[in-house]
């Protein structure tokens, strides 16, 4: 991406969807101490903890590439709720969705939208490090605005890669 920006002289955007869900992850946000802890699971704060984890990353990645000075820039969005299958395993949630969601939900190209407006809009030309919300600029959570807590995040990610 960033060779091809370079050539091409066009910023290079990329775009981590992530969820307002981020605001109710496990108390410590981010479990690195208890990441495979089965004892403590929690199925909707492990997913939240998910969300917060595409926010940090993005927020993360975003600084790194300013540092690079590459013309690349990274950002965070909640799409909406949207009706989709992701409660298909779950009867009751996605009994609720398919019936009383449809009518307060977005559809999925609604849901697409912001995703679109981060993507190509000339608006959020070199905006970078920030989280959206319905095509606008939002304020993520205090955890989702840790530095800290994001360059934990890559670097436990990196060890984990190697």
């Amino acid at each position: 991406m960033k060779k091809t920006a370079r050539k091409s002289s066009k910023e290079g955007r990329i775009i981590n969807v992530s969820s307002e869900g981020h605001r109710y992850p496990y108390p410590e946000g981010i479990r690195f101490d208890k990441i495979n802890d089965q004892q403590g699971y929690s199925i909707f704060r492990a997913y939240f903890q998910s969300k917060l984890a595409n926010i940090l990353h993005a927020n993360e990645l975003a600084r790194r590439l300013k540092e690079e000075g590459a013309d690349i820039t990274a950002n965070s969005l909640h799409p909406g709720a949207i009706v989709t299958n992701l409660f298909r395993y779950n009867s009751a949630i996605s009994g609720f969705v398919n019936v009383l969601g449809r009518g307060v939900f977005k559809n999925v190209k609604q849901g697409a939208a912001t995703t679109c407006y981060v993507a190509l809009h000339p608006q959020v030309k070199g905006v970078t490090g920030e989280y959206f919300w319905d095509s606008n600029l939002s304020k993520p959570s205090r955890q989702g605005q840790d530095a800290a807590m994001a360059k934990k995040l890559w670097d436990f990610s990196m060890d984990l890669t190697k």
